[in-house]
């Protein structure tokens, strides 16, 4: 059974850094392309980030680019969301989903949009507030 579980989400001030984790069961990491999605209330979702399964192409959002980093570990089935300089726009639900290479196209400047993702985390909340 694919379960992606995230975690790390919490409350920040602003100019904060939190590391949201996304592990996954159930399959392994390899021929996988990541995704890093958010939805704040009232808006729509908005894919952030992305990352290959190894050839190491990553994608950002220009909202994002700069202040977020994506990595992974296929070793231990986690991919890690780094944001720093958060500021109350970060505020939002941030998901992570997978989908198989075939499904997925990853690279520097491009990644595929949300319905190609197969498989979603259950979310994990983050605000930031003073």
């Amino acid at each position: 059974q694919v379960q992606l579980v995230e975690s790390g989400g919490g409350l920040v001030q602003p100019g904060g850094s939190l590391r949201l984790s996304c592990t996954f069961s159930g399959f392994t990491l390899n021929y996988y392309n990541i995704g890093w999605f958010r939805q704040a209330p009232g808006k729509e979702r908005e894919e952030i980030g992305c990352i290959s399964d190894r050839d190491g192409d990553i994608y950002y959002a220009d909202s994002v680019k700069g202040r977020f980093t994506l990595s992974r570990d296929n070793a231990k089935n986690t991919v890690y969301l780094r944001m720093n300089s958060l500021n109350p726009e970060d505020t939002a639900t941030y998901w992570c989903a997978t989908s198989h290479i075939t499904r997925v196209r990853v690279t520097n400047h491009y990644c595929s949009g949300g319905e190609s993702f197969d498989y979603w985390g259950q979310g994990t909340q983050v605000t930031v507030s003073s």
